[in-house]
């Protein structure tokens, strides 16, 4: 019965998910057609959703075109997986010091905020002139833009463990350790998952700063590319891809949280 319990669960889920994308995927076409005529954009420099297919699929060039693009967004989704890794699991890492080691939060949360407000064009220079132009320097532009909103969610997350389970492990003799492990992660599941929701689209915008401003690679040079040489049709295609991108894999994180959180005993309760 549990099992099958988990089944459906896991289909509502997904139902839930391609409901939730396709809704996604309506609003953003609507908003983008509604814009172009609000504003009154010219036809040569504002493309609209049709433009942008017949770019793709119907013109001579289209096959040409498709490849273009695709291979430059697989160049900014390896870009993009480069800045979550680093930033997720440093933001992991020094979640858990936080936790363990308050004098550590109290002496370098300050420090990190007023790093999180310098803009990260004005830091662009710096993190070039020290990693050069190629994946280090992807992945510390990624990093930073994940790293700082993960940091302050999954620090709140290992915070909210309750009370009596943490008195519990001391009671018992437990470490810290033993009481970040056993409680205070499992407790901590949903905002890891808000961490990550969160940082997918982070990991694309940093991944695209990156191409732009260090290796001229990816979506994120393309764009400025074709916007710099008139190819309007390329930057609208361009952009159209990583923004449905983005959505998509925002819709596949929260599917699968909802799906863990089942699992874990942790999913909100909804009414039939």
């Amino acid at each position: 019965m549990t099992s099958q319990a988990q089944r459906l669960g896991a289909l509502k889920s997904l139902g839930r998910a391609a409901l939730g994308l396709l809704v996604s995927l309506a609003v953003v076409l609507l908003l983008w057609v509604a814009l172009l005529k609000l504003f009154n954009i010219s036809p040569f420099v504002g493309k609209g959703p049709l433009d942008v297919f017949n770019f793709l699929f119907t013109v001579p060039a289209s096959a040409g075109n498709r490849l273009a693009v695709l291979q430059n967004l697989g160049q900014t989704m390896i870009d993009a997986s480069l800045g979550f890794a680093a930033g997720m699991v440093g933001a992991a890492v020094v979640a858990g010091v936080f936790v363990l080691f308050r004098g550590v939060e109290n002496a370098l949360m300050p420090i990190a905020m007023l790093l999180r407000s310098v803009p990260l064009v004005a830091l662009a220079p710096i993190i070039i002139l020290i990693f050069g132009r190629q994946e280090p320097a992807v992945a510390a532009i990624g990093g930073i833009v994940v790293l700082f909103p993960a940091l302050v969610t999954i620090v709140f997350g290992l915070r909210s463990a309750s009370p009596a389970m943490l008195e519990v492990v001391d009671v018992y003799g437990g470490s810290r350790w033993a009481a970040l492990k056993k409680v205070a992660l499992p407790s901590s599941l949903p905002a890891f998952f808000t961490a990550v929701k969160v940082s997918v689209p982070g990991a694309v915008t940093g991944a695209l700063l990156a191409e732009w401003l260090a290796t001229g690679k990816g979506i994120g040079y393309a764009i400025i590319s074709a916007v710099s040489r008139a190819r309007n049709n390329e930057a609208w295609a361009a952009v159209l891809v990583i923004t449905l991108v983005s959505i998509i894999l925002y819709a596949i994180v929260a599917t699968l949280e909802d799906v863990m959180l089942r699992r874990s005993g942790q999913a909100p309760s909804t009414s039939a």
